[in-house]
């Protein structure tokens, strides 16, 4: 088995680790915040020191390159670095930089899917990259995942995770808007929703948020500032590329008012709480 090391046991991190170790991996591990688990190291330094493979689960660019420049030191050539974070575009390609001058292979691996599937190992990863490198963790990425698509050279898993996020963000304030004017006007909420997710827009995602927008329950999957933040990084996207984003425009104000007002570590589906009928 191969040698690994997780950095960043956040709610996806931490639930990929598990699953490696049931699956026998060797696996070392770190932290911000120390958990206490088997194989886990007190520095980024540590952790990765022997790897073979080095997967990153970290939150955002800060951290990413903080860690990433602390964990750099122990890295040797041939080791395989994978980024799973969801980052903006010029700091994938400056790990994929980092790394070369390293000696080490890069492979940009961002994912869908949260909490519960990563527990229950069904991921979907994006990939980018040398498509050899993506074959010779084939199996360590099936622990984890359901399956992969691969997008291209690095940079176009990372683009790929932040466009279909800026459509999850836009299709959650989407669905508050309809559920407020239906509540506005006396239809029952679950007769609305139900016929919202049997509707030709309906989505899994749909099906996934309804129940806890209706609830109240905003238990984070994904958090609001998480959403945010990558709705940051694709609008930064849309500049670079010199076009507009009008809709994410306003949701991503959206989501920093409801971050400011205390829904940051809250589910995103908490902007439904900006109408003030959620319970």
């Amino acid at each position: 088995m191969l040698k690994v090391a997780v950095l960043g046991l956040g709610i996806v991190g931490s639930r990929v680790r598990e699953r490696l170790v049931e699956a026998g991996y060797e696996t070392t591990c770190w932290s911000r915040t120390r958990r206490n688990l088997d194989g886990e190291k007190e520095t980024p330094e540590a952790a990765v020191e022997g790897a073979d493979l080095v997967s990153i689960y970290l939150k955002d660019v800060p951290m990413v390159r903080e860690v990433f420049g602390r964990a750099k030191q122990s890295l040797k050539p041939g080791m395989l670095v994978m980024n799973h974070s969801t980052i903006d575009l010029p700091t994938t390609i400056w790990l994929a930089e980092q790394c070369a001058a390293k000696g080490c292979d890069f492979l940009d691996v961002p994912f869908t899917g949260s909490k519960e599937a990563s527990a229950a190992g069904q991921l979907l990863y994006y990939t980018a990259g040398d498509e050899e490198h993506v074959e010779r963790v084939s199996d360590y990425l099936a622990v984890s995942s359901k399956g992969r698509i691969h997008c291209g050279d690095i940079g176009a898993a990372t683009v790929t995770k932040l466009a279909t996020n800026l459509i999850s963000a836009c299709t959650v304030q989407a669905m508050s808007e309809a559920l407020t004017i239906a509540r506005k006007h006396g239809v029952d909420p679950e007769v609305f929703s139900e016929a919202a997710i049997k509707n030709g827009s309906g989505s899994p995602l749909m099906a996934m948020k309804y129940p806890g927008m209706l609830s109240g329950e905003f238990d984070p999957h994904f958090t609001m500032a998480n959403m945010w933040k990558d709705s940051c990084y694709a609008l930064a996207l849309a500049e670079s590329a010199g076009v507009k984003l009008p809709a994410m425009e306003v949701v991503s104000e959206r989501m920093a008012e409801m971050c400011e007002n205390g829904c940051a570590d809250l589910d995103f589906s908490a902007m439904v709480k900006a109408y003030g009928h959620a319970p």
